[in-house]
C-alpha cells in the first residue's frame, strides 16, 4: 500500500476507535480533544514560550555577568554549556516528554488511575537519573573539557562551574519531572508561573554570588552555578507542594513501584534522551573541531554563536510541550487525524519563530556577539557562524517541534534516525571538509546542512504516516 493510501486511512475518522465517553474524560482533557486547534494551541503555548524566553534570558544574563570575569571565564562557561543544556533538555524535553506523553495518553483514554501512578514513577526515575549524572559529571569533567578544547585558566573555570552544576543535578531533574507531570495534563500555566518567578529570583541572585554583595560572598564563576541550585531547589518545593496537595489532575499517590509504568515512561523518554544527546554531541564535537583548528578564542566565538542556537529547543519547546499533551491525548482517544493535523500546525509555527531568530542573527550578528565580548577573533568566528548557520535555524525548529509531537504519539524512531543523520553530516562530513580544505567556513556550511536534513527527514517521515504503522 502506498504512503498516500496509508495517510488516507489515517485521516478517515470513521476508521478511528471511538472516543471514551464524557463520564471518564474530565473537562480539561475533553477540551484537548474537541477545541479548535489553532486557538487551543496558542492558548497553551504562550505560557510556555514566555517561560522558555525567561529561562533562556536568565542563562544569557548569567553569561553576560560571567563575561565580566574575562575571556577565560567566558570560554570555561562555553565549554560547560553543552553539558548543562544536555541535562536540562534531557530532563525536561526527553524524559520530561516521556512523562508528559504517558500522563496525556492515560488521561485521553480515560485511565485516571494510570495517570496518577505515573507521578510517583516519574519522580523515582528522575531522582535516580539525577544522582547517576551527578556522579558521572563530576568524575569525567576534567577529561571531557580537555577534549572540548579547555586548557589552563579556561579549563579551571570550566571545572569550577561544572562542579557546582552537578552538585545540583537532583534538584534540576526533580524540578523538570514535576513540571512534566503537570504539563501532561494540559496545564501549562502553573509551571510557567513557577519558572518565571524563579527567573525573577535568579537574575539578581546570580551577580550577587558571582561578584559578592552585602552578605553574599564573591564566588566568581562558581556563583553562577550556586544561583542555579537555589533556583531549582525553590521551584521543586513549590511544584512538589502543588502536585502533593491534589490540585493537579494527575495526583501523587503512594503506590508500589512497578516496572510497567516505568517502562511506559522510558520507552519514550529513553529514546528522546538519545535524540537530546545527539543534538549536544553535534555541537560539542564541532566545538572540538573548531578548537583543534583555531584555538580557545575561536571556541569562545563559536560557543557564543551556538548559545543562540541553544535558544531554539527552548523556544520550540514553548510549542512542543503543548504538542506532547495534545497529540498524546488525541492518540489516546483514537483521534489520529486530529493528532496529525495538530503536529503540523504546531511545527509550522515553530519553523516561523526559529527562522525569524536565525535570520535576525544573520543580518545583525555583531549586535548579539558584542553582548559577550569584543575580541576580534571571537567576533569573526561568531559572525561567520551566524551568517551561515542562522538562516537554517527554522529547519531545526521544525524538526524539534515534530520530535515533541512524536513523543506525544509514542513514536520516536524517525526523530532518532534524523538525529543520527545530522550527527554524521555535521561531525563526519565536517571533519572531512576541515581536513581537506582547512576552512572554518566550509565546516560551518556542512554543520548547517546537517541542521536542514534533520528537519526535513522528520517532516517527511511523519507526513508519510509512520506514526500509525505497526
Amino acid at each position: 500500500m502506498s504512503d498516500m493510501c496509508i495517510c488516507q486511512e489515517i485521516l478517515d475518522e470513521d476508521a478511528a476507535p471511538p472516543v471514551p465517553t464524557a463520564r471518564v474524560i474530565d473537562a480539561r482533557t475533553r477540551h484537548l480533544l474537541d477545541a479548535a486547534i489553532v486557538p487551543l494551541l496558542l492558548r497553551l503555548a504562550w505560557p510556555n514560550i514566555l517561560v522558555m524566553l525567561a529561562q533562556s534570558s536568565t542563562g544569557l544574563i548569567e553569561m553576560w555577568f560571567v563575561a565580566k570575569l574575562g575571556t577565560d571565564a567566558l570560554t570555561g562557561m562555553a565549554l560547560v554549556m553543552p553539558v548543562l543544556i544536555l541535562m536540562q533538555n534531557m530532563s525536561l524535553g526527553a524524559m520530561g516528554g516521556g512523562i508528559s506523553s504517558a500522563v496525556a495518553r492515560a488521561l485521553g483514554a480515560g485511565r485516571r488511575d494510570d495517570a496518577d501512578r505515573h507521578v510517583l514513577h516519574a519522580l523515582v526515575i528522575n531522582i535516580t537519573l539525577g544522582a547517576v549524572f551527578a556522579i558521572i559529571g563530576i568524575a569525567i569533567g576534567p577529561m571531557l573539557y580537555r577534549v572540548l578544547g579547555g586548557e589552563g585558566a579556561s579549563l579551571d573555570a570550566a571545572l569550577t562551574y561544572s562542579t557546582m552544576i552537578f552538585i545540583g543535578m537532583i534538584p534540576l531533574w526533580l524540578f523538570n519531572g514535576l513540571t512534566s507531570v503537570i504539563r501532561g495534563t494540559g496545564n501549562m500555566l502553573v509551571p510557567g508561573l513557577v519558572t518565571c518567578l524563579g527567573a525573577v529570583l535568579l537574575v539578581p541572585l546570580s551577580p550577587c554570588l558571582i561578584f559578592g554583595w552585602g552578605p553574599f560572598p564573591a564566588l566568581g564563576i562558581a556563583g553562577g552555578g550556586a544561583a542555579l541550585i537555589v533556583y531549582y531547589l525553590a521551584g521543586t518545593l513549590v511544584l512538589g507542594w502543588y502536585v502533593a496537595s491534589g490540585r493537579n489532575l494527575a495526583r501523587f499517590r503512594l503506590v508500589r513501584v512497578r516496572w510497567a509504568p516505568i517502562k511506559e515512561i522510558l520507552r519514550v523518554g529513553a529514546v528522546g534522551a538519545v535524540n537530546t544527546v545527539q543534538i549536544n554531541v553535534t555541537i560539542g564535537a564541532t566545538m572540538g573541531l573548531v578548537a583543534a583548528h583555531a584555538g580557545p578564542t575561536a571556541v569562545a566565538g563559536f560557543g557564543t554563536g551556538t548559545r543562540l542556537e541553544y535558544l531554539l529547543p527552548p523556544l520550540a519547546f514553548g510549542i512542543g510541550a503543548p504538542l506532547v499533551a495534545l497529540v498524546g491525548a488525541n492518540i489516546g482517544a483514537g483521534q489520529n487525524a486530529r493528532a496529525l493535523k495538530i503536529a503540523f500546525i504546531g511545527s509550522a509555527i515553530a519553523f516561523l519563530m526559529t527562522e525569524a531568530v536565525g535570520l535576525s542573527a544573520a543580518i545583525w550578528p555583531v549586535a548579539w556577539l558584542t553582548l559577550f565580548g569584543s575580541d576580534a577573533e571571537l567576533l569573526e568566528v561568531g559572525t561567520t557562524y551566524l551568517r551561515i548557520v542562522g538562516p537554517c535555524f527554522g529547519f531545526f525548529g521544525l524538526g524539534i517541534a515534530l520530535y515533541f509531537s512524536s513523543q506525544g504519539a509514542g513514536r520516536l524512531a524517525w526523530p532518532l534516525i534524523a538525529g543520527l543523520l545530522r550527527v554524521s553530516i555535521a561531525i563526519g562530513g565536517g571533519a572531512l571538509v576541515l581536513h581537506f580544505t582547512e576552512s572554518l567556513t566550509a565546516l560551518l556550511a556542512v554543520y548547517a546542512l546537517g541542521m536542514v536534513s534533520y528537519g526535513l527527514v522528520i517532516a517527511a517521515a511523519v507526513g508519510s504516516g509512520r506514526w500509525f504503522r505497526a
